[in-house]
């Protein structure tokens, strides 16, 4: 089967297409990867999904799907809102 594994970063988006054996989970597929090929020392403890969507390791793998591999967040979703609407209200008060 076939799988796209991608990495993306603000600057680029990296894809690897991986031919796997039928039947194959997300971990299994993790020892074909080279994390090199996305620019990282190690893709261990990144979270995972399957178009969009976060999987476990266990999740087994379909042809065609895409394997994404997600970077931490630089900030938390609800905190960077707060801010962005507290900087708004300040400017309209002015």
């Amino acid at each position: 089967m076939r799988v796209t594994c991608v990495y993306a970063t603000p600057e680029q988006q990296s894809l690897l297409d991986l031919e796997l054996p039928d039947g194959c989970t997300v971990g299994q597929a993790l020892r074909y990867i080279d994390a090199a090929a996305f620019g990282l020392q190690s893709i261990d403890g990144l979270p995972v999904g399957i178009f969009g969507e976060r999987v476990e390791l266990a999740q087994r793998l379909q042809d065609g799907d895409r394997l994404e591999f997600y970077r931490p967040l630089q900030a938390d979703p609800k905190h960077a809102r707060r801010e962005r609407v507290r900087s708004a209200r300040q400017g309209r008060a002015r």
